[in-house]
């Protein structure tokens, strides 16, 4: 989806939705606060894959058709093992200050 979504084909409603469907999955604040025992976490059940199924529907499909093919094309392995690398270090780091921080105590 992000290679139908950078196409200049792409209408503008689908780039702005699907920003908001990717702000609102990575986002802590949501519309039911997740310590609802059932409701908390069935709005992102609901709300994520119908935000992108609208995204889909949005999407020309030659556009989609294009971005598949591309995708099918190119490969990446490189820029998986970095983003990888990123978030264990990001974990890594995180669990180091909060050890340091519990031992200062």
């Amino acid at each position: 989806m992000t290679m139908a979504t950078r196409d200049p084909r792409t209408p503008w409603a689908a780039k702005v939705l699907a920003a908001l469907v990717v702000a609102y999955a990575l986002s802590p604040i949501d519309l039911i606060p997740d310590f609802i025992p059932v409701l908390g976490h069935l709005d992102d059940l609901v709300l994520v894959p119908l935000g992108i199924w609208l995204v889909l529907r949005l999407i020309p499909s030659e556009v989609m058709a294009d971005a598949r093919r591309q995708a099918a094309v190119t490969d990446r392995p490189g820029k998986r093992w970095q983003g990888l690398v990123l978030v264990v270090a990001l974990w890594a780091a995180a669990a180091g200050l909060i050890w340091w921080w519990w031992a200062a105590r």
